[in-house]
């Protein structure tokens, strides 16, 4: 159902430079780019993708209260890794890598705009 998720940056250049190295981690690559506007990327042309913008009103970008793009991934370890390399990357913490409940694995953490992600995989509850 959901097509790509887009948000919003005041500074396109470093935006884009994080999630370049940030999705490579998940197999994603760009698939399209507006010049000094917009650039989205994908695993796969038939699957979701993820973009970032300047705001087309010409206003400032801001985050918003209360959403959170997830980024799901197969396993813990790449928890892990994707969560680690959005600290690295100058991300902010928003909640450490690890269990939430019986099922959830996740690591929570805003971008260099501000706006909050999540990465996670679905465990199996024997782990």
């Amino acid at each position: 159902m959901i097509g790509y998720v887009t948000v919003g940056t005041n500074n396109l250049e470093r935006a884009v430079a994080f999630y370049d190295e940030l999705l490579a981690l998940l197999g994603a690559g760009r698939f399209m780019e507006v010049e000094n506007t917009f650039v989205a990327w994908a695993i796969a042309p038939d699957k979701p993708g993820f973009s970032v913008t300047l705001p087309f009103d010409g206003n400032p970008a801001t985050v918003g209260n209360g959403v959170m793009i997830a980024l799901v991934v197969d396993s813990k370890e790449m928890v892990h890794k994707v969560y680690d390399k959005a600290l690295a990357l100058g991300g902010k913490d928003e909640g450490p890598a690890g269990p939430r409940g019986d099922q959830f694995y996740a690591g929570y953490f805003r971008d260099l705009d501000g706006n909050k992600l999540n990465v996670f995989c679905q465990t199996d509850p024997a782990e």
